[in-house]
């Protein structure tokens, strides 16, 4: 009622709702201690006043006026599409990395010591801080240790539903979080998904995975030679001639050219 017809007294709540003036005060007191509607005295200035105290008007704050349907998902995924339209697929994905490096800027990256190794402290301190950053932004983000690492968990994403159609906004954070804390991370779950929170796995004990080299086995190359017969037209004789060539093994013969001398 209030967004309706705007500030209102409490006689003209009772009347229009059919509520008690104590049901009225009762249910006013419980919006004003949420922050969502506050009390005011007097009404317009072209409204004319008669005798007497003026009424205490009663009216929604912003904090109220966020609690009502809002298109902004719409609005956001509006404009992402109009983005990839314009200017392609590179720009959103410029936009969602802006994004989350503004989200983030005031955390302290992990820097490696003197030997080029990081401390699992320092690693976990970084990823406390992420979740704060997240949770300034709306996110109720929170660092849980398992195991040999420390996840990151985001309770709630305010923007799940435009993440659901451009997945570039979770690929941005992935990304941010593994250069920030300077090791690989995994994203195991996000809400854009279906999922209940989306939780980012950070290990804080390094293992060493060696580069798998791959060898060729030497083979034996056996030449093999062809013999041709041609006959000499001046004599009518025989002439034998020939040619070898050096086959090379099968598993090489993709990538070079068989010579032949």
């Amino acid at each position: 009622m209030l967004v309706e017809g705007g500030p209102a007294t409490a006689t003209d709540i009772g009347h229009r709702l059919g509520l008690t003036a104590a049901g009225v005060r009762r249910h006013l007191d419980a919006l004003i201690a949420a922050g969502d509607v506050e009390s005011t005295i007097g009404g317009s200035r072209f409204e004319q006043r008669g005798r007497g105290r003026p009424a205490k008007r009663f009216r929604l704050t912003p904090t109220g006026r966020g609690r009502l349907h809002h298109t902004y998902d719409d609005l956001a995924g509006a404009a992402m599409r109009k983005l990839r339209d314009v200017a392609g697929d590179d720009a959103v994905t410029d936009f969602a990395q802006d994004r989350i490096r503004g989200m983030v800027g005031g955390v302290d990256p992990v820097a490696p010591g003197g030997d080029g190794t990081t401390s699992p402290e320092q690693v976990e301190r970084t990823a406390e801080q992420i979740a704060e950053a997240l949770t300034a932004s709306g996110f109720a983000a929170s660092t849980e240790r398992v195991g040999t690492g420390v996840q990151i968990c985001q309770h709630h994403c305010p923007v799940a539903h435009v993440a659901a159609e451009f997945p570039e906004l979770c690929e941005a954070e992935t990304t941010m979080f593994t250069e920030l804390l300077g090791t690989h991370v995994q994203r195991l779950a996000t809400i854009a998904n279906g999922d209940c929170a989306c939780t980012t796995h950070v290990p804080l004990v390094p293992t060493a995975e060696p580069v798998a080299r791959q060898t060729t086995t030497p083979q034996t190359v056996t030449p093999q030679t062809t013999t041709h017969q041609t006959v000499t037209p001046e004599s009518g004789t025989h002439r034998q001639t020939s040619t070898t060539t050096d086959v090379q093994p099968t598993s090489d013969r993709g990538n070079r050219v068989e010579e032949t001398r």
